[in-house]
């Protein structure tokens, strides 16, 4: 899955996720009105509001983008409903030829990782069948417990040819209390870099130059990232932080290899709520799914610029 998100990404000319993130804050009124009208204030409502918004944004920039980044904590705060939304979601992203990263960021050992693992991205045997439960082409996997927790997700990643993106120094400003942390000299994100690469050094695809484990590097630490890029050279790297975090096309130059690849950036509030911004103010709350399409288009821009003036 790793080569087919390095073929959309070169097809496209768009190193660029998507995130799903949906809260009904984003949602505009217009919408959240028709699913309420329909099923009620209740998670059967919300469900069908995050739905009815998702399928919206996603029609608007298929064409544009290579994957999508569904947060399930979104989701699941709506309860069963709100994993239904979820799992429809990445059915459709599917319908539209979309690679799809669950930002689960799931972390545990034995069987309880071991079932994360084949939930999200593999099989569980049912009897004598085998049924794919959320069936995403990445996840998000937290590695603090070590190789407990992540080594089932490496297995069914070879097994199934899909990938995982190891948290290694994350966006969010408190993040260096525990990742910034000097261990024999060295930060522990650089560590976490170096174990990754070992992981992924094991889990190649029989062509291309990439693993099927990658990495989470914000892009609101670009100096870290400039590291990070040398500890581990055939990693592709997932940047979080760009638009509403702060990050822009000019911090990003670092996560990317010579070739122009080992990098998708991500932006999730920056597009799906576009039409919240004074840029984007011209499309109105109607205009949503049209104001995340240009959003996408400026982000692309931003990003082309930043690697051509590198």
């Amino acid at each position: 899955m790793i080569n087919e998100l390095i073929k959309q990404i070169k097809a496209k000319n768009a190193p660029i996720v998507v995130g799903l993130d949906p809260t009904m804050k984003l949602i505009p009124e217009c919408v959240k009105k028709e699913a309420f009208a329909k099923c009620g204030e209740t998670l059967e409502g919300a469900a069908e509001a995050i739905w009815q918004y998702n399928k919206a944004i996603l029609d608007a920039v298929y064409d544009l983008v290579p994957a999508i980044k569904p947060q399930i904590a979104m989701y699941e705060q709506f309860g069963i409903p709100g994993l239904a939304a979820f799992h429809k979601t990445v059915e459709y992203c599917k319908e539209k030829g979309l690679v799809v990263i669950g930002d689960i960021k799931r972390g545990d050992i034995g069987s309880t990782s071991e079932a994360y693992a084949v939930g999200h991205l593999g099989q569980v045997q049912i009897g004598n069948s085998f049924c794919r439960g959320f069936d995403e082409d990445f996840v998000t996997v937290n590695p603090y417990l070590g190789s407990d927790g992540v080594k089932p997700f490496t297995k069914i990643c070879k097994e199934e040819k899909k990938g995982i993106f190891v948290l290694v120094k994350t966006s969010n400003p408190s993040s260096g209390e525990f990742q910034d942390r000097l261990i024999d000299g060295k930060p522990l994100y650089q560590l976490v870099g170096e174990q990754v690469k070992a992981w992924g050094d094991e889990c190649m695809p029989e062509t291309g130059a990439y693993s099927y484990v990658g990495a989470v590097v914000g892009a609101t630490y670009p100096e870290q990232g400039k590291l990070l890029r040398k500890v581990m050279p055939n990693t592709f790297i997932l940047v979080p932080g760009y638009g509403a975090q702060g990050g822009k096309g000019a911090d990003l130059v670092h996560f990317f290899n010579e070739d122009g690849l080992g990098a998708i950036i991500n932006s999730s509030r920056g597009i799906i709520a576009a039409y919240q911004q004074e840029k984007y103010k011209e499309f109105g709350e109607e205009g949503y799914a049209q104001a995340a399409r240009a959003a996408v288009i400026d982000m692309r821009e931003d990003i082309a610029q930043a690697l051509a003036n590198r």
